[in-house]
């Protein structure tokens, strides 16, 4: 009884399903310590990009120093590389020393140019740090998924799709899904998939869903994830977070061993 007066769901069932089981995933391979203790809801504002250079290359490393630092990827061995400049080499192997994320830690001080991973950047995206910001964490969630013992859900088809909601998962929601569909940059095809432009792989909704479960996962109230959104989404968000409350799922995930 009364079952037409219940809200259809936003996004269908086998989606909803995949987030979910990317989130378990992330949690089993990524240090869901680190997940719930450590890692905040990134906004872009001054007070998580902080700073200014006087040129494109020192600016796109001090965004990419800070994006780093955020995921708790400050460790890992990379650099920002003008897309114009990018070169043919071989990518470089990825070899993290201890944890693959580490709070608080700060990139080395000495690393080798052919030991670095490469981010590329175009330096028109200053003018839009979001799509820089986004395009940086996903690129490192592309590199953090490779390092799971096991792939994550939905296959290699997917991949690209799943590792925008591990960027999601490091605490960029809101800025990916802000940047979702906003800058398209042209790349050399040789450095460090996936692609740094941001054509997005999943919707603006899709992001917005992967977000209101990190939300939800964290006690982040509605209210402080919503603010930092673009308007067209906050109705749209809220109404996820309320349906992933909800939802029995949830409680596989907060239920944790990690936890």
């Amino acid at each position: 009884m009364f079952r037409w007066l219940q809200a259809k769901p936003l996004l269908d069932e086998a989606t909803r399903q995949w987030l979910f089981d990317l989130y378990a995933w992330a949690l089993r391979h990524f240090d869901a310590e680190v997940f719930y203790t450590h890692t905040p809801l990134v906004a872009p504002n001054g007070q998580f990009f902080p700073g200014r250079a006087d040129n494109p290359q020192a600016m796109a490393e001090l965004i990419l120093g800070h994006v780093q630092r955020h995921a708790a990827l400050g460790h890992w061995p990379c650099r920002a590389v003008d897309y114009r400049q990018c070169s043919t080499q071989p990518a470089a192997q990825l070899l993290i020393d201890g944890a693959l994320r580490q709070p608080g830690a700060e990139p080395g001080q000495h690393i080798a140019e052919e030991q670095a991973l490469l981010l590329q950047y175009d330096p028109a995206m200053l003018n839009n740090p979001e799509a820089m910001i986004a395009s940086y964490a996903h690129t490192l969630a592309h590199y953090l998924a490779s390092l799971a013992p096991e792939p994550p859900p939905g296959g290699e088809q997917n991949w690209p799709h799943a590792t925008e909601v591990l960027a999601v998962f490091l605490g960029f929601g809101v800025i990916m899904a802000n940047s979702t569909g906003n800058v398209r940059i042209p790349r050399c095809g040789s450095c460090a998939p996936p692609p740094v432009d941001r054509q997005a792989w999943l919707s603006q909704y899709d992001i917005s869903y992967a977000l209101a479960i990190f939300c939800v996962l964290k006690g982040i109230p509605v209210k402080q994830a919503s603010a930092q959104l673009k308007p067209a989404l906050r109705p749209w968000f809220k109404r996820a977070y309320r349906e992933i409350r909800r939802d029995p799922r949830l409680g596989g995930l907060t239920g944790s061993p990690d936890r």
